[in-house]
């Protein structure tokens, strides 16, 4: 038998789909898009550029770590970019792990009402689809998504 207190607040599941407004990408707070060595390889591949280009223009290290920077004004990722007057990603089909895994991230599941103020600044959550408590625990365990994702160059996605 399951002890009901050991189940998350949303083991019925949530409702998520991204209407690609790129403001889980935006400012106006500081934070951090942590990378992987593995991701800044795929990455640089996507891009058709260096390691070590991505690294100079588009990367800075925190302490042990690495995360893409932000553009100082607005601390708007940098790879969120202006295309065709929307905000878009230019790395999406490639996105971190970190960007993947939005809106399902432990702050975020914390309780119903940490879910509810990260709904004031993303559109697409509490709306469309229904992601049962078992995708969002998939979802949150995939680190290392590119050992089970085809590699893609669709930029359509986002």
């Amino acid at each position: 038998m399951i002890d009901s207190n050991s189940m998350p607040w949303y083991v019925g599941g949530l409702h998520f789909e991204c209407v690609q407004c790129g403001r889980c990408c935006s400012g106006p707070g500081e934070g951090y898009i942590w990378v992987t060595k593995p991701e800044i390889q795929i990455i640089a591949d996507f891009l058709k550029i260096s390691v070590g280009q991505v690294r100079k223009e588009y990367l800075k290290r925190v302490g042990l770590r690495t995360t893409i920077i932000e553009h100082p004004g607005t601390k708007d990722c940098i790879l969120l970019q202006d295309i065709a007057g929307q905000k878009k990603c230019v790395i999406y089909p490639v996105r971190p792990s970190q960007c993947r895994t939005w809106p399902f991230w432990p702050d975020n599941l914390t309780n119903p009402n940490a879910w509810n103020k990260a709904a004031q600044k993303c559109p697409g959550i509490s709306h469309g689809r229904l992601y049962t408590h078992d995708e969002i625990e998939k979802i949150k365990r995939n680190k290392k998504w590119w050992q089970h994702a085809e590699r893609t160059t669709d930029s359509s996605k986002k």
